[in-house]
């Protein structure tokens, strides 16, 4: 049995998710999405990732990024690592990619500020 707590709504249930012979039962949940929730964390689980990467703008030397979608959590210290590298070299607005296809996962990395010179 592993404990969890659901990260889906502000509820913040405390789930149990085990694993046998007839499948993975999730208890603790108060909503469905809980039981989505605990079945993936056990199996594959995936987050979002929000940083800063970089830039070269004097209005802006931060620029606050997010992935559009969520990566396998596993991935999180190389995507890290990648981010580290990116430097913008020119205005970006909000939602614009800033680094497509993050390590072959098919999500981009989206500006979430915009930056003028």
């Amino acid at each position: 049995m592993t404990e969890l707590t659901c990260i889906v709504c502000p509820m913040g249930c405390t789930l149990q998710v085990t694993q046998g012979a007839d499948g993975i039962t999730v208890i603790g949940n108060s909503c469905p999405r809980g039981a989505q929730f605990g079945k993936a964390e056990l199996t594959d689980p995936h987050r979002s990732l929000t940083t800063t990467v970089h830039t070269t703008l004097a209005t802006l030397p931060l620029l606050p990024v997010r992935t559009d979608g969520e990566i396998p959590k596993a991935l999180v210290p190389k995507a890290m690592a990648a981010l580290a590298k990116v430097l913008v070299e020119h205005p970006v607005k909000a939602g614009d990619v800033i680094l497509p296809d993050l390590l072959g996962s098919g999500i981009d990395v989206i500006a979430t500020a915009t930056a003028t010179e």
